[in-house]
């Protein structure tokens, strides 16, 4: 073999083989995405039926900051699970967590930070319960630090004292020698990141669970997609209702979306690898909607579904009883409007999820998570569709 052969050999092997081996080695040696599953007990999902090969992690939900310790307020929680739990025994890569807090039930959180022993107590009780269920850590659902929620008693102090949970929680999981997993709900939409060090709580935690729905709530006086991917920009809604008025009454209206929240929280230093985003296995309804753009950012009248469950959705209202299905391109996100009845549901289907855990894979992200699980069909084709796209 002459020497211009062994040249042109060479620089193919430099160019073309070396990357090569270089990808394969990276791509079989990264951390695979994560597939959470916030899951409330049902007894209509029979356990054995759930697809736990399609999951990462299962979050059950809820436990509570009761007299300053982790505890259940629901009865019957004690033993549902327990019951999850033994599924570990089939599924041994499948992680069961605890969820601590939720909408509506964070009440105790802020006096207990606040104290440093009661604090101390917290942490230890949280470790005793993961210990006594044979769990794989645990996520702070606290709605929120700093800020109102449903209940919820709030100081300025919450920040810091915030920081200093999940700090003294991740020292508490490491001195078990278990690869404890911790992570924490945040809210997506900017202002929640004002009363979080969001950095420094990072530094604890495995990752961050954005919720990327109910970017609109109930309360919103005009339709919109509560759990979008794509960027809505302000031009894009200009000329709607939903603008207009937001300018009459002064509000520094921003549409929200899944992307401009990841972007923000990288832009914060946030490393791509620690972000989850969310997905909803349910829909937000509204009533009294003008037909003009199929009633996407139309003035209601009020909340009419608070909460759709997807299964219900898909059952009785996709293409159905009066509503049709629509697309919107530049939030990638599905819509539902009834002309004859004015009523609209904005959701999450699995086109849009297949699209989120997509963008999730390409932008390098740590996972995709849902609340939850026991909304979906009893087929599970919203969890199918996320589950399909990660084995792609």
């Amino acid at each position: 073999m002459n020497h211009i052969v062994l040249k042109n050999l060479s620089k193919f092997v430099i160019v073309f083989v070396i990357p090569l081996i270089l990808f394969s080695c990276k791509k079989e040696g990264s951390e695979p995405m994560a597939v959470m599953a916030y899951y409330v007990p049902s007894d209509n999902y029979a356990l054995e039926e759930i697809p736990f090969d399609k999951l990462s992690h299962i979050i059950f939900s809820f436990t509570e900051v009761i007299d300053n310790q982790m505890k259940f307020k629901r009865e019957g929680s004690d033993q549902k699970l327990k019951d999850l739990v033994a599924y570990k025994k089939q599924y041994p890569d499948l992680k069961v967590m605890i969820a601590c807090g939720g909408w509506g039930g964070c009440a105790g959180f802020s006096d207990m930070v606040t104290d440093p022993e009661l604090r101390k107590g917290f942490v230890q009780s949280t470790i005793d319960f993961i210990q006594k269920y044979d769990l794989d850590g645990t996520d702070m659902d606290w709605e929120y630090p700093g800020m109102k929620g449903a209940g919820n008693k709030f100081r300025a102090s919450d920040t810091e004292n915030f920081t200093a949970l999940m700090k003294e929680l991740r020292e508490a999981m490491d001195e078990t020698g278990k690869n404890l997993v911790l992570t924490f709900a945040s809210a997506g939409w900017e202002r929640y990141y004002d009363h979080v060090e969001t950095l420094e709580v990072m530094k604890y935690a495995n990752y961050m669970n954005i919720m990327t729905y109910d970017l609109v709530g109930g309360g919103t006086p005009f339709t919109a997609h509560h759990t979008n991917l794509g960027w809505i920009k302000k031009e894009d809604v200009e000329d709607t209702p939903a603008y207009k008025l937001a300018v009459e009454r002064k509000w520094d209206y921003k549409p929200r979306s899944t992307k401009s929240i990841v972007d923000f929280c990288m832009q914060l230093g946030v490393k791509p690898e620690q972000i989850v985003i969310g997905g909803a296995f349910y829909g937000r309804g509204w009533k009294g909607v003008p037909p003009e753009n199929n009633g996407l950012y139309q003035l209601n009248n009020g909340v009419w579904k608070g909460w759709a469950q997807y299964g219900n959705i898909h059952e009785n209202y996709e293409n159905k009883g009066g509503f049709k299905r629509y697309w919107d391109e530049k939030a990638d996100a599905p819509y539902l409007y009834n002309a004859t009845d004015s009523l609209f549901i904005s959701y999450d289907d699995p086109e849009s999820l297949t699209l989120k855990t997509k963008y999730a894979k390409e932008a390098g992200l740590g996972g995709i998570m849902f609340w939850q699980l026991t909304n979906d069909t009893k087929d599970y084709i919203l969890l199918d569709a996320i589950y399909q796209e990660t084995e792609k």
